[in-house]
């Protein structure tokens, strides 16, 4: 084999890994990666309700919240919220496939309301602190 065969070899070698990584992360993935790969901090609580659930990490005084649908498929109206005491609510809602937010908000040492919802079925934690 002369060199430019091996080279030939090797970037098609390369170009299969590549290509087999990249469909590894393009593949379905569970909720709760994919709900951590949008909030930063540690989870500290999950809301879950019929069509879904909502995700809550915390991180130095600061809350994110995901809502994850459980069946991916035609669009449906989501949301969450997060809202600290005293404190208007970050909120994200419309039409999503897959999850809406992630919100974040500063609640300090305060207590947090977080609400989701998927379709018609919603979730409230109540006055938590977290």
């Amino acid at each position: 084999m002369d060199k430019s065969a091996i080279r030939r070899h090797m970037a098609l070698g390369v170009a299969v890994l590549t290509a087999s990584g990249l469909l590894s992360l393009a593949g379905p993935g569970t909720g709760t990666a994919e709900a951590a790969a949008l909030c930063s901090g540690r989870k500290v609580r999950t809301l879950p309700f019929s069509t879904g659930s909502v995700h809550i990490y915390k991180k130095r005084g600061y809350v994110c919240a995901v809502t994850l649908r459980k069946r991916q498929g035609a669009y449906a109206y989501m949301s969450v919220s997060v809202r600290a005491w005293r404190a208007r609510p970050a909120v994200n809602r419309g039409l999503f496939r897959h999850h809406a937010g992630p919100v974040t908000a500063h609640i300090g040492h305060r207590r947090v309301l977080v609400t989701g919802s998927v379709g018609s079925d919603s979730v409230n934690s109540g006055w938590i602190r977290l």
